[in-house]
C-alpha cells in the first residue's frame, strides 16, 4: 500500500506544539478511516517548501499539502489557482492539483461544523448561540470564525479559544462525517484519501 504523507500548515514553532497538532489531525483522519503520516510544518511557506522537497526525495509516497485558504475560495476554483492568486511565488510542479488541499477559510471552520463536539469539550457556560448557523462553514469569513469562537468560549472553564492550547484537542474530537458534510474542501481531502 502506498504511504500517505500530509504536509500541513500550523503547529507553531516548537516540537511539542507540532506533536500536538500531528496527534489531533491523525486522530481526526483515523476516525474517518485513513492512516496518514502527518507532518506539521509551522508556517505555510515552510509547508509548501517541505512538500515540494518530498515530491523528489520520497516520490513513492502520496505527498499532500494542506494549508489554510486564508480567505474565501471562488466557487469551482481549484486550490493551486486560489493559492497562486494570493501569492504568485507559489508555483507548483505540474500534475499536482490533486495533491493540494485547503482548509477554508481556516482550520477552525472545521470546528464550527461540529458544534456538539465544541460544547462537549468546553462544557459549562459554552455559548453555542455565538456560533454562526451557516450550513457551509467555508462561507464564514475568517474574522467571523475567530470572533464566534472567542465569544462562545470566553466564559468557559477552559477559557477563550486558543489555537495552540485547544486546536489539536478539538481536531481529535470533531466528527469527520459532520465536517465533510459542511466543509466541501474537507470532503475533497477525504475523497482523495479514499482513492489512494
Amino acid at each position: 500500500m502506498r504511504p500517505i504523507q500530509i504536509f500541513v500548515e500550523g503547529g507553531g514553532s516548537t516540537v511539542k506544539t507540532k506533536s500536538q497538532l500531528r496527534s489531533g489531525l491523525r486522530d481526526f483522519l483515523e476516525r474517518a478511516g485513513y492512516v496518514c503520516r502527518m507532518i506539521p510544518c509551522g508556517r505555510r511557506d515552510d509547508a509548501f517548501k517541505y512538500w515540494r522537497t518530498a515530491l523528489s526525495v520520497d516520490p513513492e509516497a502520496l505527498n499532500l499539502l494542506l494549508v489554510d485558504s486564508e480567505g474565501p475560495v471562488e466557487k469551482d476554483s481549484l486550490p493551486w489557482r486560489h493559492l497562486r492568486k494570493s501569492d504568485p511565488s507559489w508555483q507548483p510542479p505540474a500534475d499536482t492539483e490533486g495533491q493540494c488541499h485547503l482548509m477554508v477559510q481556516m482550520m477552525e471552520a472545521w470546528f464550527l461544523a461540529d458544534p456538539e463536539a465544541l460544547a462537549a469539550y468546553y462544557g459549562q457556560h459554552f455559548g453555542a448561540k455565538a456560533l454562526p448557523g451557516r450550513e457551509n462553514v467555508e462561507q464564514i469569513a475568517k474574522a467571523d470564525i475567530e470572533r464566534s469562537l472567542k465569544d462562545a468560549t470566553k466564559k468557559t472553564q477552559k477559557g477563550e479559544y486558543h489555537k495552540i492550547r485547544h486546536g489539536a484537542e478539538l481536531l481529535a474530537r470533531i466528527d469527520p462525517t459532520k465536517v465533510r458534510k459542511r466543509a466541501p474542501h474537507c470532503d475533497r481531502l477525504l475523497a482523495t484519501l479514499a482513492k489512494a
